[in-house]
């Protein structure tokens, strides 16, 4: 809004009682100051500046606010990733984003079943997703697509059924692994496209990122904690 110089009318004569003086002098010039418009032009220029700074100062604030709270939370809380690959076919395709909780395996343990992602092992620059099939101290047996999973200790095991798991998708396998402690065997759903476990052993527990917490594009998949499938547990 632009300024404005608001001049004083003269004053109206003084009124003393009934009668009203008039000014005795003769040929007296009165000059009523004119607007000067650089003045003006300052004063304008002054309040834009302020309200400039005003901007900028909140602006940067906001952002100060912004950088404290989503910092942390990316770090510690949760993070998006984007899926790649075909190796968890059809339960995750490529491009699906998907937000990482970080919290939940600081807490607990990776139980069977649960969808990780995970540094790799060979390369730690790189992440992975993949699923949970055996767990630390336990021994996994593949014999062609049968796994099985034994509690050597104990003497029991089971014969995992796997449903989300596509015929076309699996992959006959040999393979005998034991686990040590917070060692976990991952596999990826789509077996015949998957470089997991069977290939480079298990993932220690301190590589594991967290585990998928929701799947947020595309909008028609929308879904809390997709993927999880609780597989059975070894029972004595």
């Amino acid at each position: 809004m632009t300024e404005r110089n608001f001049h004083p009318t003269p004053h109206q004569p003084v009124t003393l009682g009934n009668r009203r003086e008039r000014p005795t002098h003769t040929n007296q010039q009165f000059n009523t100051p004119e607007p000067n418009p650089n003045e003006d032009h300052t004063v304008n220029e002054s309040n834009n500046n302020q309200g400039s700074d005003n901007f900028l100062t909140e602006i940067f604030k906001f952002a100060i606010i912004a950088l404290v709270i989503v910092i942390p939370f990316r770090m510690f809380i949760a993070q998006p990733f984007i899926v790649s690959g075909a190796s968890m076919s059809p339960t995750f395709e490529t491009g699906q984003y998907l937000i990482i909780d970080q919290v939940s395996y600081q807490l607990d343990n990776p139980e069977r079943g649960d969808v990780v992602i995970f540094k790799f092992p060979e390369d730690p620059s790189k992440f992975f997703i993949k699923r949970v099939i055996g767990l630390p101290g336990e021994t996994v047996e593949l014999h062609g697509t049968d796994v099985i999973v034994k509690d050597v200790a104990e003497g029991t095991q089971i014969n995992l059924s796997e449903p989300y798991l596509k015929n076309a998708n699996r992959k006959e396998d040999f393979l005998t692994i034991t686990l040590e402690r917070e060692e976990y065997f991952v596999m990826g759903d789509n077996r015949a496209a998957s470089s997991d476990s069977r290939i480079w052993g298990p993932v220690p527990k301190d590589l594991i990122v967290g585990r998928a917490f929701v799947r947020l594009l595309p909008l028609g998949e929308l879904e809390l904690f997709p993927g999880l499938y609780r597989l059975p547990a070894i029972e004595s």
